[in-house]
């Protein structure tokens, strides 16, 4: 990328870890780390993150699982909710992950997989109306009698219930809870007794309580990402913990060029919409190409300037957020589309 670099704050992580904890409590905090952790690199976030207490990871799937596992080291628990195979059954029951099951076929995976050193960790999954995966409410009866009959057989150990809601509305959320409180009173019919429920993301774990249960699955808002359309960094207490800059490549009239592109639409598509911060005020954005992009000159503008693409409100930088509210996408998008060949750069490593 012509020497673009995403600078990586983790002191400003640390800082928002500890509001988003102290926003959740007395629920514990899942760090949410997929997609790289955000864009921001898997391995330094969660190598700052354990030293700033946190014990709950998200991974998503098992290859991300395994990554944490290796930073974060025996103490953490690490929630992975995809497992497509036997074979990655295998895999996150030997890296000590707890599972996502939401399905019948993996529930039996699972379930099969007997004899190792430890029975496998399961958090049972109910589909409370998102329907993005989990078991039917019509079905969830005979799925728990299975899995209360798994681990009387001591092939697992079902140690959560959990879903995703909507956060379309109120009303949706509140019949999602009530789905989901009355999914776990039928689990415990069945003769499970799981520590963990979990249902709120970062959004529904920070405006409302009550879904907060025993642990908040919170991503974006640790990364300082806010909600599209929804209440700014300040309002949250977070600020965005990276910033990508640029530098100018070449000067040609009322056109500068910087050493940032893009090869995807999402990126391509903030022509003429954003807003660059350079050395001489915010400049529009005319153009976007596979390794550079051309924005307005400014007065005295010349090659070696750095831009800032995305950075901190707070410093009048467009945001992750911004930046997609333009093209009606969300800030998690944006982040996740940095390009991996853009070095990440960190302060606050150690």
């Amino acid at each position: 990328m012509s020497g673009s670099v995403l600078e990586v704050d983790l002191d400003l992580l640390a800082r928002n870890l500890a509001r988003v904890r102290a926003a959740i409590a007395p629920a514990e905090l899942m760090l949410v780390v997929k997609n790289d952790a955000y864009g921001h690199g898997v391995e330094a976030v969660v190598a700052r993150a354990r030293r700033e207490g946190v014990r709950w990871f998200g991974g998503f799937d098992v290859a991300t699982g395994a990554r944490v596992r290796e930073v974060a080291g025996e103490g953490a628990r690490i929630f992975v909710w995809i497992a497509d195979t036997p074979e990655q059954v295998s895999a996150a029951i030997e890296l000590d992950l707890d599972i996502g099951v939401g399905d019948r076929r993996l529930l039996d995976d699972v379930a099969a997989r007997r004899g190792g050193p430890r029975a496998a960790r399961v958090h049972l999954k109910i589909d409370t109306g998102l329907r993005r995966n989990g078991v039917r409410p019509e079905e969830w009866p005979e799925f728990v009698e299975l899995a209360a009959a798994a681990e009387r057989a001591g092939s697992l150990v079902v140690e959560g219930i959990w879903s995703h809601i909507a956060e379309a509305s109120d009303e949706d959320d509140d019949i999602a809870r009530a789905r989901f409180g009355q999914a776990v009173r039928t689990a415990e019919t069945a003769g499970l007794r799981p520590r963990w429920r979990h249902l709120a993301a970062s959004a529904a774990a920070f405006a409302r309580p009550e879904f907060r249960y025993d642990i908040a699955r919170v991503g974006a808002f640790c990364f300082g990402i806010r909600p599209a359309g929804g209440p700014g960094e300040a309002e949250l207490g977070v600020r965005p913990i990276a910033r990508w800059e640029a530098p100018v490549l070449e000067v040609a009239g009322d056109v500068v060029r910087i050493g940032v592109g893009a090869r995807d639409g999402l990126f391509s598509s903030l022509a003429s919409h954003a807003r660059i911060a350079t050395p001489g005020g915010a400049r529009r954005l005319l153009a976007v190409a596979g390794a550079t992009s051309d924005v307005a000159a400014w007065p005295g503008a010349g090659v070696g300037d750095r831009v800032i693409v995305y950075g901190d409100a707070a410093r009048d930088e467009e945001t992750a957020t911004s930046l997609a509210e333009m093209i009606g996408s969300i800030g998690e998008e944006v982040a996740v589309r940095v390009s991996p060949l853009v070095p990440r750069r960190y302060r606050g490593l150690r």
